[in-house]
């Protein structure tokens, strides 16, 4: 555990935020985070097209397709693990018999949209055909079987004295061939770095594609979670409209998780905006975990039209703000929306505890008004705060999300005159009171 110097974290994360405005890769899609299906966490190399079939159709009637996730996403092991003869990859020739292209006419007859995985390096990281030295066949590649997405994975790098350039240049190598190949078929790729965060990649991500791993792979243990949590909350400001932090996989439903740490997963995913992939085997989905995907209310902000930036931290809680702690990240948060300001409130303590917080705390609140509160997980209108919201009983590693809109002014005749009083005086210089 250890803590930045409040002005360090500052300045960092306007020049993130800066830097992701003026460099976004705005080329008409994904300008707000991808939501859709991933099979690597479910299914990892045991993968075949009648998989991603039922897969796809089971999106559509468990009524995930209606609820926005639209992407239906190979991962790594679908190749055959040499290139042909002519130096193309091409699928496995058992297990996609029919060949990917009559795959993604299927799945696009469906109303979805698909993706394939590459890597970045001689191979992938489950030691099939990468593309270094092979971008723009193997993006022309991808074009002709029909895929609309692409991971793109670190593994397998070359020596440097073959490379001769930094990460970003082995990457800009293959967002340089989508862009040619895209131009030539009339296609714009979304293009997804997994990178693992290891140089940076939030600060140069964006220039290249539209989502960028910040972190190394998720697991189904809380310690995972609060880990990636953590580390993303110094990052906020780097995601905005097209182009994402993306904090992994989601892992609802896969074990390891509690119904309360599912919900405080999801939740925390949506709202800081990063993209949205399920990993659980959609045939023995729960209702319960079904209901969390689905949750509209908490969707509407992650795909929020008129805002793009995620929720941020206004106080660390547990710890002195700034603290970074991979079992203890900061606890309250808020973030802009399209109708009110929305809320997260983190239990990381492992028991119920009473959260509460002045509401000009965060800086989208005004001071001196009252706010409506609506909660994101119980669908119900709950009163108006005035100064202050308290959260009682928030279950171990539950968590709470409010949206709060202006009701107007604060009741006349508050004692003292200003809910943070110590920070106000009267005009001839007194303190307000105490």
């Amino acid at each position: 555990m250890f803590s930045f110097p409040a002005w360090v974290a500052t300045v960092g994360l306007v020049a993130l935020g800066s830097l992701n405005i003026v460099h976004a890769l705005n080329n008409g899609v994904a300008k707000l985070p991808i939501l859709g299906y991933n099979t690597w966490n479910a299914y990892q190399c045991n993968i075949d097209e009648n998989l991603l079939l039922t897969t796809a159709k089971l999106m559509k009637s468990l009524g995930l397709q209606a609820a926005g996730y639209e992407y239906v996403n190979i991962d790594d092991c679908w190749a055959e693990k040499n290139r042909t003869a002519e130096g193309n990859i091409i699928e496995d020739q058992v297990r996609f018999k029919n060949g990917m292209k009559k795959l993604t006419q299927q799945i696009h007859a469906l109303g979805l949209k698909t993706g394939i995985y590459g890597d970045s390096g001689w191979f992938t990281c489950a030691g099939y055909p990468g593309s270094y030295g092979n971008e723009v066949r193997d993006a022309q590649t991808f074009a002709n079987m029909g895929f609309d997405y692409l991971k793109y994975d670190n593994c397998a790098i070359p020596y440097d004295n073959i490379t001769r350039q930094g990460i970003v240049g082995k990457y800009q190598r293959m967002s340089d061939a989508l862009i040619q190949v895209g131009k030539a078929v009339g296609k714009n790729f979304v293009f997804s770095l997994c990178e693992w965060g290891w140089s940076q990649v939030w600060l140069w991500g964006a220039q290249l594609g539209h989502s960028w791993r910040t972190t190394g792979d998720i697991s189904t243990q809380w310690e995972s979670l609060t880990s990636i949590i953590n580390f993303n909350s110094f990052l906020t400001q780097a995601t905005n409209f097209y182009g994402r932090n993306d904090m992994d996989m989601l892992q609802l439903g896969n074990g390891g998780l509690t119904f309360e740490e599912s919900k405080s997963h999801f939740t925390a995913w949506a709202l800081m905006k990063s993209p949205l992939l399920i990993g659980t085997n959609l045939s023995a989905i729960t209702p319960e975990i079904l209901g969390i995907l689905t949750n509209k209310e908490i969707l509407a902000i992650n795909q929020d039209p008129v805002v793009g930036t995620s929720i941020s931290p206004f106080r660390w809680g547990v710890n002195p703000d700034w603290t970074s702690n991979d079992t203890h990240p900061a606890q309250y948060w808020s973030g802009q929306a399209q109708f009110g300001t929305v809320f997260m409130l983190l239990n990381t303590l492992n028991e119920p505890s009473t959260m509460t917080f002045n509401l000009t705390e965060s800086p989208f609140i005004r001071a001196g008004r009252q706010y409506s509160v609506r909660d994101l997980w119980t669908h119900t209108d709950n009163g108006t705060a005035v100064r202050t919201f308290t959260a009682k009983d928030v279950p171990p590693h539950g968590v709470i999300a409010l949206l709060l809109k202006d009701a107007g002014d604060e009741p006349a005749g508050l004692y003292p005159a200003c809910s943070v009083w110590w920070q106000c005086t009267d005009k001839n210089g007194t303190r307000v009171g105490g």
